[in-house]
């Protein structure tokens, strides 16, 4: 079943005193989805909503992160209760993604393949601190890759597949 709302960023805390909350993108679009207007809607890890949509005032870039600011937040304290929520925008508000792009939730299950050679299945995509991370699973281990070419070699969306190419060596770290 389809999600009716999709992640496009993860709430981490405030910034600053004047209601400003930091966020991790979860789009690769974040300047056409963190405008003024758009509805962000708190949900959960499952795709639920948690409560009332949050209409973006303000958005800017701060490093690799975003700052955003919402209607009726203007200091800090409300923010400071806040959960690392998902924020999610409804589906249909996107455009979606070509056959070699998947979602960040379609992620978890594919297949991770090396040279036509199933190596694991992939379990989630992390946020460190020098970009995206693939965990995958292979042989009862999980491995962490940078999940960005000339690793990730194609990403097949129909096919539930990420082709990666890997340094040697490195399934046995």
């Amino acid at each position: 079943m389809e999600a009716d709302y999709l992640a496009v960023a993860r709430f981490r805390k405030p910034h600053g005193l004047k209601g400003e909350a930091l966020v991790v993108p979860m789009t690769d679009d974040p300047q056409s989805v963190f405008v003024p207007g758009r509805m962000l809607t708190p949900m959960d890890e499952e795709g639920r909503p948690l409560g009332a949509a949050l209409e973006v005032i303000r958005a800017r870039p701060f490093g690799r992160r975003w700052l955003l600011a919402f209607q009726g937040i203007a200091e800090r304290t409300p923010l400071e209760s806040w959960p690392e929520w998902l924020l999610g925008v409804k589906i249909d508000e996107l455009n979606p993604p070509a056959d070699d792009e998947m979602y960040f939730h379609e992620v978890p299950g594919a297949e991770v393949v090396e040279r036509g050679v199933v190596l694991g299945i992939a379990k989630e995509v992390l946020d460190g601190p020098s970009g995206e991370f693939l965990v995958f699973e292979s042989g009862g281990r999980e491995h962490l890759v940078p999940f960005r070419a000339p690793i990730v070699v194609r990403v097949d969306r129909r096919g539930h597949r990420i082709e990666v190419d890997l340094p040697p060596g490195l399934l046995e770290l």
